[in-house]
């Protein structure tokens, strides 16, 4: 299926946007990731935020959604139906959302649930069962999922992760989360290192896109 060629949103005020789409099944934690997200660019990075999250029927076991546009200026239009960075924890949302990225966008899988890819240049990472296997549960895909985002795009810091950790999860919930976006973040990073030189440079750094 063709899609469209550009890559970023221009706003009035020749902002750039980046439009992240999170998806996966309900129940793997797609509110949370989203949330995250957005407070790590808005409160740690500085940077302004819309997030739009999907409940009814897609929140008990469908595929499930939370985007969230980024912007170094104003967000004037959110209508645009296309992403530049889609992150997919299930197979039913990559079969679901995939339409959605940009010709030129990131791609961003969990290879443990994700086991037909339409694109062979997506990242593929087996997010849960690293998950279950250091942090001790599967429940922590989603965090791990945005670990891995950090170090793959740059749209946020690691360390703006943290602090939204800090700031948003339970005191009792936080070493496990912390580890969790750790994992994420080094195992991308790895994969990213092992990649060739021509492969690594053309992967988007969005921390510059936002600064232009």
């Amino acid at each position: 299926m063709p899609k469209p060629a550009t890559m970023t949103v221009q706003t009035e005020n020749s902002a750039t946007n980046a439009t992240v789409l999170l998806s996966g099944t309900g129940g793997q934690g797609l509110q949370l990731m989203g949330r995250l997200l957005a407070e790590a660019a808005s409160m740690h990075e500085g940077l302004n935020v819309v997030q739009t999250r999907s409940y009814g029927p897609e929140a008990r076991g469908g595929a499930s959604k939370s985007q969230v546009v980024i912007s170094s200026g104003e967000i004037d239009d959110l209508r645009n139906p296309t992403c530049d960075i889609l992150v997919c924890l299930s197979q039913q949302a990559c079969d679901r959302y995939y339409s959605c990225l940009r010709e030129d966008g990131v791609f961003i899988v969990d290879s443990t649930n994700v086991g037909v890819v339409p694109t062979t240049r997506a990242l593929e990472l087996p997010m849960t069962r690293l998950a279950t296997e250091t942090c001790g549960s599967p429940m922590m895909t989603n965090v791990v999922g945005l670990g891995v985002l950090s170090a793959y795009t740059k749209i946020v810091s690691l360390a703006a992760l943290k602090r939204a950790v800090n700031d948003s999860v339970k005191p009792n919930f936080r070493d496990q989360n912390i580890q969790a976006l750790e994992l994420g973040h080094v195992s991308a990073r790895d994969m990213v290192t092992s990649m060739p030189e021509t492969k690594r440079e053309r992967i988007p750094n969005f921390a510059n896109v936002l600064a232009s």
